[in-house]
C-alpha cells in the first residue's frame, strides 16, 4: 500500500514495506524563496517540438511582418507570447506556429500600461512590431510609433527584459524632400522620434530600418497592382517614376535578420538596415511588376507624371476622406509621399548581411508573388502556357 500526499515538497525517497508516503511538489507559492524560470529550462533538438530557451513577445504579430517572424521563432522552439487587440479569431492561425502550449495569447491595448505590463512578464526578449501606414481618430503616428514605442520599451526595462527589438523604417534619420505636402513623410519623422524614444527608455534596444517589404499580403506589391492605384490603364507617378530609387527587401530576410539579432549578444545597441541586394529606379521597378502580370503596353498599361492629373490628385483626397479606417487600395497621401522618397542606405551602418542573411532577389520572387495577379488567369487563360519571359528590371547597383 502506498499514499501519496500533494503538498509543497520535493519528492521523498520511497519507503520499504507494504506502506510507502510519496511527498510530491505540485506548485510553487508566491511566499517560495525560489521560482523555476521557464527560459532556463531548455528541452529537445531546436526543432518545433522543443524549447530554446526563449520566451519572446511578439507586439504587433498579427500584420504582415508579424506573421512571418512568429513562424521563423516557433520554428526554432521559442515560446512565443502574442498579444493581440480586437477579434481574437485574427491570431488563431499563428497557433500553428509552434508545438502545443508553446504559443500564448494574450489581450492587450496599446494605451493600457497594465495589459502591456501582463504581456511581456515572464518573457527574455521583447519584439515591437506594431505600427500604422496611415494616421486614424483613434491613434495617430505620434500614439502608435513614438508614444507606444516608448511605453513597451520603458515596460521591457522594468520587467528586467534582456532583449528589445524595435522595427523603425529607413530614410527616417535625415531630411526628406517635401512632394505633397510641406512638412513631409509625418510617417518617417514620426519612425525617427519614435527609435529616440526607445533608445531612451532601453539603451541596448536593436533598432531595424527596414525598405519596402514585400511577400505575401504585402503593401507594395499589391499596391501597384491594385487597379485603384491606376487610372483606368494609366500609371500616375510623380516625375514618372524617373526620379526615385528603392531597394525593397523580402519580408523572409527581414524576418531571418530579427532571429539572427536575437541570438547574436553583439547586436544589443546596434542599428540595421534591412534592406533588399538591388537598387532599382522605381519606374524600372513598376513596369517590370506590369510585364510579369502580362499588362504590357499592348494591354493597354502607360506611365505618365501625375503632376497634371488632377483627377487622380481628386481620387486621392476622396478616398483618404470617405475611407479613412482603410483606404481603398491603401491609397492615401501619406503614402504617395512615402512612394516617391529615394532609399538612402548609410554605408556605415550594418546591413541583414552583417547578421548572416543570404538575401534574396526581386527577379527570383516577384513573379510567384504577382502570380495571381496574372491578367486572363480567371478568364480561360491559363497561366502556364508557354509565354515569352518578361524583360527583368534594369537595377542601379
Amino acid at each position: 500500500m502506498a499514499a501519496v500526499i500533494f503538498t509543497g515538497a520535493q519528492l521523498l525517497k520511497q519507503q520499504s514495506g507494504l506502506v510507502g508516503i510519496a511527498y510530491i511538489r505540485v506548485n510553487n507559492y508566491s511566499s517560495d524563496a525560489k521560482v523555476y524560470n521557464l527560459a532556463s529550462l531548455k528541452r529537445g533538438t531546436g526543432g518545433r517540438s522543443s524549447f530554446n530557451g526563449i520566451v519572446a513577445t511578439v507586439f504587433g504579430s498579427t500584420g504582415f511582418i508579424g506573421r512571418y517572424v512568429a513562424n521563423k521563432l516557433g520554428k526554432i522552439g521559442t515560446q512565443l507570447i502574442l498579444p493581440y487587440r480586437g477579434n481574437n479569431y485574427e491570431t488563431m492561425r499563428l497557433k500553428l506556429c509552434g508545438d502545443l502550449g508553446q504559443v500564448l495569447f494574450q489581450p492587450y491595448y496599446l494605451k493600457d500600461l497594465e495589459s502591456i505590463d501582463k504581456a511581456l512578464k515572464y518573457s527574455n526578449v521583447v519584439i515591437n512590431l506594431v505600427g500604422r501606414d496611415w494616421e486614424t481618430k483613434n491613434f495617430s503616428f505620434q500614439d502608435v510609433h513614438v508614444k507606444g514605442a516608448r511605453d513597451l520599451a520603458r515596460a521591457a526595462k522594468k520587467a528586467g527584459v534582456e532583449k528589445f527589438i524595435h522595427l523603425s523604417a529607413l530614410n527616417c534619420d535625415g531630411p526628406n524632400e517635401a512632394i505633397f505636402s510641406r512638412q513631409g513623410s509625418k510617417f518617417l519623422s514620426s519612425k525617427w522620434e519614435g527609435e529616440q524614444a526607445v533608445l531612451e527608455e532601453f539603451p541596448e534596444a536593436t533598432i531595424f530600418r527596414p525598405s519596402d517589404v514585400y511577400g505575401q499580403e504585402d503593401r507594395f506589391l499589391r499596391y501597384y497592382a491594385h487597379n485603384w492605384r491606376r487610372q483606368g490603364q494609366y500609371m500616375p507617378m510623380w516625375k514618372n517614376g524617373e526620379a526615385t530609387i528603392k531597394q525593397p527587401v523580402h519580408v523572409s530576410d527581414l524576418a531571418a535578420g530579427i532571429v539572427a539579432a536575437i541570438k547574436d549578444p553583439e547586436a544589443a545597441g546596434k542599428v540595421y538596415q534591412a534592406v533588399g541586394p538591388r537598387r532599382y529606379q522605381l519606374n524600372e521597378l513598376v513596369d517590370w511588376f506590369y510585364r510579369v502580370m502580362r499588362k504590357d503596353s499592348e494591354w493597354g498599361y502607360k506611365r505618365y507624371d501625375m503632376k497634371y492629373d488632377m483627377f487622380f490628385k481628386l481620387k486621392v483626397s476622396l478616398t483618404q476622406k470617405f475611407s479613412p479606417a482603410f483606404p481603398v487600395g491603401n491609397l492615401h497621401w501619406e503614402r504617395l509621399e512615402r512612394e516617391f522618397v529615394t532609399d538612402r542606405v548609410n554605408q556605415a551602418i550594418p546591413t541583414l548581411e552583417d547578421l548572416g542573411v543570404n538575401l534574396r532577389r526581386m527577379e527570383d520572387q516577384v513573379p510567384w508573388e504577382l502570380k495571381p495577379f496574372t491578367y486572363g488567369l480567371y478568364f480561360g487563360t491559363d497561366s502556364e502556357e508557354p509565354v515569352v519571359e518578361p524583360k527583368p528590371p534594369k537595377y542601379v547597383s
